[in-house]
């Protein structure tokens, strides 16, 4: 430690460092809604003209949120560059941190923000009304931090960004897996691709037999095609890329038939969603149990696993088990997709949440999964949305108004939904796996970075105990 400095926090960084921006010119804009306290990377979500007002920052500088509640949740983030530009600009509500040459590593000042010594100074700062308070870039001036030689601190950053990559590296692969989900869901059950496979190989067979040329048009091929953005592309076809065996493709039609819908499969039929799914079920949890409580907080708006929950007593609120769905059913909450597919609790245990829950649950053989997937579909979250209900600013989706959401399937214990469960199931306990490495990481990484940051862990040994985590 003799050779760490004692500083103060603008002096051992930069603040609010100048970025060469031209006014009028197009640059990718950063708001405050695009940072995730759980995530250590944001990228710009538009483009957007330069008018000369707002923050200013370039890839790699950590953009620390001033305002409340946005800094308590710990909306604290590293701009990684997007749109092929170095630089960009975003809300007026960020101060920028940056590493001063020479003194301190730009990797490692994002760590030095994230620490609780310096968020929880911010916090003591904040100035201005109640709901509005914000922290003055000027009260960084009187904040000192004990500063290492900068080969240590770039051990520090290496350390703390090793978990952070794997933890991303897991959340891609979550995306992914989650996005083939999807696309199997919408080609199966919404637009019946396998049925008009099934149409068009019994219309090449009959022109066979007829004596006419075949049709040559391919079959599925033998995986789904992604875009950069994790979305699935289709062939022109109709098809997501999906391979199906014969035996699968047997347990579609190969017709559709006439329903107020429109066509539909033949033999399928329009059903009201609690034909299909049981709607709030009874989950049995006396008052007072301690129990795994997941807060509309902590709900997540993408992917089907929650970052973290706490365990609470039993007051008021839905009750829920492993494969059952959540979905917020007031506003905002509902516009900004907060859904999540129940894979944390332990064998038999039972957990609760915000009474502002509507919990899904499919019936018969058809797969947990199944529920979830149906309510990230647009359609049904545009359906929930105009069934809202209430004064403004507190509405909310009656439970019972999903009785009128009409989805088309075959008899909930058909045996193509245990094919289906037999495609998806793996790929949502891959990512429940994935969830929970990232979680034991995060739990690492927080528990090291207070250490690191002040100096009671030295390097050799927090790289000693990263090597055995990773």
């Amino acid at each position: 430690m003799s050779e760490w400095h004692i500083m103060q926090f603008d002096q051992a960084v930069l603040v609010n460092p100048p970025v060469p921006l031209v006014r009028d010119r197009v640059y990718p804009f950063v708001d405050m809604q695009a940072v995730d306290p759980a995530t250590r990377d944001v990228r710009a979500n538009e483009l957007r003209e330069f008018k000369a007002s707002g923050s200013r920052f370039s890839h790699g500088d950590t953009l620390l949120a001033r305002i409340t509640p946005c800094l308590e949740n710990g909306k604290i983030a590293r701009y990684v560059a997007a749109f092929d530009e170095p630089h960009a600009h975003g809300s007026t509500e960020f101060i920028v941190i940056r590493g001063r040459p020479e003194v301190t590593d730009t990797a490692y000042a994002y760590y030095l923000t994230k620490w609780d010594g310096v968020r929880n100074y911010c916090i003591s700062q904040m100035t201005g009304s109640s709901g509005r308070q914000r922290v003055p870039t000027s009260a960084l001036s009187h904040l000192e931090v004990a500063i290492p030689p900068l080969p240590e601190q770039q051990a520090i950053a290496c350390i703390l960004g090793t978990l952070d990559d794997k933890i991303e590296l897991n959340r891609k692969r979550c995306r992914t897996l989650e996005a083939m989900a999807r696309a199997i869901f919408q080609s199966w059950f919404v637009d019946f691709d396998p049925v008009h496979e099934n149409m068009r190989r019994k219309a090449s067979r009959r022109r066979q037999s007829s004596g006419q040329p075949g049709d040559n048009t391919r079959g599925l091929t033998s995986a789904a095609r992604f875009d950069d953005d994790d979305t699935p592309t289709t062939r022109g076809d109709g098809s997501n890329g999906f391979c199906l065996s014969p035996e699968i493709a047997a347990l579609f039609p190969d017709s559709f038939e006439d329903s107020p819908l429109g066509p539909i499969p033949a033999g399928w039929r329009e059903r009201a969603l609690p034909e299909v799914c049981e709607v709030n079920p009874t989950r049995s949890l006396s008052k007072g149990t301690v129990a795994p409580y997941l807060d509309m907080a902590n709900m997540p708006t993408q992917g089907p696993s929650p970052e973290t929950w706490v365990m609470r007593e039993m007051g008021s609120g839905m009750k829920f088990i492993n494969g059952d769905t959540l979905v917020a059913r007031i506003t905002p909450c509902l516009e900004n997709g907060k859904t999540a597919f129940v894979d944390f609790l332990a064998d038999g245990q039972v957990g609760w949440g915000s009474t502002e829950y509507i919990v899904l649950r499919p019936r018969g053989v058809i797969p947990p999964p199944f529920a979830y997937l149906l309510a990230r579909t647009t359609d049904f979250r545009n359906f929930a949305i105009q069934q809202m209900t209430g004064s403004s600013g507190r509405q909310r989706v009656p439970a019972d108004s999903l009785s009128k959401y009409k989805l088309v399937t075959p008899e909930p214990d058909d045996g193509l939904f245990v094919e289906f469960g037999k495609l998806i199931v793996p790929m949502f306990q891959s990512m429940s796996a994935a969830m929970n490495q990232s979680r034991t990481l995060a739990a690492l990484r927080d528990a090291l970075l207070p250490k690191l940051i002040s100096g009671e862990l030295r390097v050799p040994d927090a790289e000693r105990i990263v090597g055995r985590a990773t």
